[in-house]
């Protein structure tokens, strides 16, 4: 066990197990696979969450990293959008769909949708989308409308949540700004399958390799997972992980050595739901509680978030001109010069991505 008293230690360490400092990895299904599931809700942010990752990576080309199938869009954990690994779809639904169904009950007894319903809108979508067809949503809604469920409302989105929970759907390949829907079998034909212990130690080892250092808190957040699973799967990679203790909590970590202090302030612009920022119970260590209660800190994870030396200090929007995007800076504090060219040097390396 390593004692490291200070949080900044913290957040310079998340800083590299991120990649941020480091965007190396060659695509964006490696950096997917690397981080278990990368959530993505918001679209644009999720590919530019992305793109920080990936060596050269540019809007365009992580959008064809989701258009092929290297990487796929379901629901895996919390209920929430993900990118998941194309072999890593089936076992984490095995591992979560049951308890996020059971999270969903009572939303789905206000809106009226049952077991038969869910079959009836299956039953129709399977016809309609084999071969390899895929449906916009409002389309998908059309084929479960004419076989008697409404979707009405939030009904639909609900039928198709639902389906993608029971491995049926996935997110397919976008037409124009639109979400298609694909069956998960024909999109993606084979992947793992895990006894529920090793996929609950396999989700673990991700995680933490890949968001530490965090505690058990975090990874029981992120993962949706109850408490006594969290810490179950934990528990069986202990012994492949680094324990930190910082202000007597545990944190856990990749053994990783020494890696290089930050030279000079660092800059990074963030989209919405980062892992960097949504992946953690606790955002004390990026976001200080003097900012944490602005509304217009978004709690560090609903704005997009402008980093400094991993650090969060104010919140950026993007507009498209004509001829390029301009990017807004909302600070929280005063930069210093070295900031500000740190900030200047994001801003420039995320037109270099939109291009």
């Amino acid at each position: 066990m390593r004692k490291q008293p200070e949080k900044h230690t913290l957040t310079e360490h998340r800083l590299h197990t991120h990649h941020l400092l480091d965007p190396g990895f060659p695509d964006p299904a490696a950096a997917v696979a690397h981080f278990g599931a990368v959530q993505a809700q918001d679209m644009y942010g999720s590919l530019l969450a992305l793109g920080l990752r990936v060596a050269w990576a540019t809007e365009a080309s992580v959008e064809v990293a989701v258009a092929e199938g290297s990487i796929v869009k379901t629901w895996p954990l919390r209920g929430t959008i993900h990118f998941v690994a194309p072999e890593d779809v089936r076992w984490m639904l095995a591992l979560s769909a049951a308890r996020t169904v059971r999270g969903m009950a009572g939303r789905l007894r206000q809106l009226e949708l049952g077991d038969a319903d869910f079959a009836r809108a299956g039953e129709a979508l399977v016809a309609a989308l084999a071969g390899g067809r895929r449906l916009e949503r409002h389309a998908a809604y059309a084929v479960v409308d004419a076989a008697g469920v409404s979707t009405e409302g939030q009904r639909g989105i609900h039928v198709l949540q639902r389906l993608a929970l029971d491995g049926l759907l996935c997110f397919g390949p976008r037409e124009g700004k639109q979400p298609t829907f694909i069956l998960l079998d024909e999109w993606v034909p084979a992947g793992r399958e895990l006894p529920r212990d090793a996929a609950l130690a396999e989700l673990a080892r991700r995680y933490f390799t890949s968001h530490g250092p965090a505690t058990l808190a975090d990874y029981t957040w992120w993962s949706g997972l109850t408490a006594a699973e969290a810490r179950a799967g934990l528990e069986e990679v202990k012994g492949e992980l680094e324990r930190w203790e910082v202000e007597g909590q545990s944190y856990w970590l990749k053994p990783a050595g020494s890696l290089p202090a930050l030279q000079g302030a660092v800059g990074h612009l963030l989209p919405v739901y980062d892992e960097y920022t949504v992946a953690y119970r606790d955002r004390s260590a990026i976001l200080a509680a003097e900012f944490a209660e602005r509304p217009d800190a978004g709690n560090g994870i609903f704005r997009a978030p402008i980093l400094i030396d991993g650090h969060i200090v104010g919140t950026w929007t993007r507009a498209p001109k004509k001829d390029r995007v301009v990017v807004t800076p909302n600070l929280f504090r005063s930069l210093s010069e070295a900031e500000k060219s740190a900030l200047e040097e994001a801003v420039g390396r995320h037109g270099v991505y939109l291009s």
